[in-house]
């Protein structure tokens, strides 16, 4: 076979091959890169008046709601830019919330629209101590701003500590769920959680909530055959996974992973690889049993050190309508700092945004690709032009 006609067969299997190895299904469309200068941009109110909040998304049903989440146990709905004094969802009672503790997410259906199932993560120390659940929950029959609070929990994780709790669900763009664990807490992940496959915590995660009750695993994971291995296991070696997102565009899967004193990071997680923690700290040596050999191990594309910032918080390539912010990595840093990664190459260049002032504690996307900004302290935010 001539070289010519191998990178023909190369380029024509190249959508197969991205979608196996990225977990996604192949992609159409051609992705544009970043172009022309970064623009400036600011903040615009958007809501006030919320409790510690964590997370926000859209429910894909073109209704232009913002769904918030409430640290405490509540999901909040902002419809034609009012805060609804009623709560979507309020389940306090089963939630432990403070510090790392709480609920930390929701993530709606695929299919939303018509089936109306969505899925939470949250701490609870029922029964036998501290853990985290994902649970499912299905909007009420008669009104769509309200749930009903019957739970079918999917997933339940024994929890060691009460920090590095990770606790985001998002739906890839092949349909499966991936959910985000931390290592299980304290410091230095003392029972080695990041590099253990017997374990779910420090991992991300893919189950089928499609295919039976509660769940099932992808016959494509790539633990399914490793003996000792839990086969939910999509990728390893992680201390706390806190926000991650699919490219609207490509389906990369892109991951903010809290560090321990020094140095944060951000991944592009691949399936079956091991992201370090806690051999690693960034690109540095932690803690390696054995000396520190990074081979096997995928270094983050950014690294930033303390000096610049606290903990990282994961954000979404954007793909928006801001022109100049197009295809460019937009992510935070709980103690104020708005940044923006730009590819050439292999080569990630960090450029400040903003100084918020704010604690961030988390960016959020609205069904049209636009960005908010959460500020800790109760405030929604909407990153403009």
């Amino acid at each position: 076979m001539t070289r010519r006609v191998v990178i023909a067969v190369l380029l024509a299997l190249w959508p197969v091959l991205s979608a196996l190895t990225l977990g996604g299904p192949a992609q159409a469309q051609t992705c544009p890169a970043p172009s022309g200068a970064i623009p400036p941009v600011k903040l615009q109110l958007v809501v006030g008046g919320l409790s510690q909040p964590l997370h926000l998304t859209h429910s894909r049903d073109n209704t232009g709601r913002l769904f918030i989440v409430e640290q405490a146990g509540r999901v909040r709905i902002v419809q034609n830019g009012q805060l609804l004094a009623a709560p979507f969802l309020d389940i306090s009672s089963r939630v432990v919330s403070g510090g790392e503790l709480g609920l930390l997410s929701v993530m709606f259906h695929p299919a939303y629209p018509s089936n109306g199932r969505f899925f939470v993560n949250y701490t609870t120390d029922e029964g036998a101590g501290l853990k985290s659940v994902v649970a499912e929950y299905r909007v009420s029959g008669t009104n769509p701003n309200l749930a009903d609070p019957t739970e079918f929990r999917i997933l339940e994780v024994a929890q060691p500590f009460t920090n590095h709790k990770g606790g985001l669900n998002a739906f890839g763009p092949d349909g499966k769920l991936y959910i985000g664990f931390g290592d299980g807490g304290s410091a230095g992940d003392p029972f080695n959680n990041g590099q253990n496959l017997a374990t779910l915590l420090g991992k991300v995660l893919r189950i089928d909530v499609d295919g039976g009750a509660p769940y099932i695993v992808p016959p494509d994971n790539p633990f399914v055959a490793t003996a000792g291995a839990r086969p939910e296991i999509w990728a390893y070696g992680f201390r706390n996974p806190w926000r991650f997102s699919f490219d609207r565009c490509d389906g990369r899967l892109f991951l903010g992973d809290v560090g321990q004193d020094n140095w944060e990071e951000v991944d592009i997680v691949l399936k079956g690889k091991n992201y370090g923690w806690r051999i690693m700290e960034g690109a540095h040596c932690f803690s390696p049993p054995t000396g520190c050999r990074t081979r096997g191990l995928v270094l983050p594309i950014h690294e930033y050190s303390h000096d610049l910032g606290c903990s990282v918080i994961g954000g979404f390539v954007y793909r928006g309508r801001i022109r100049g912010l197009a295809a460019r990595y937009v992510f935070a840093d709980l103690c104020g700092p708005l940044w923006v990664l730009t590819p050439s190459g292999s080569t990630w260049t960090r450029t400040d945004l903003l100084q918020t002032g704010f604690s961030i504690s988390s960016l959020g996307e609205d069904q049209a690709g636009e960005l908010y900004l959460l500020d800790y302290g109760g405030t929604v935010y909407k990153i403009m032009r």
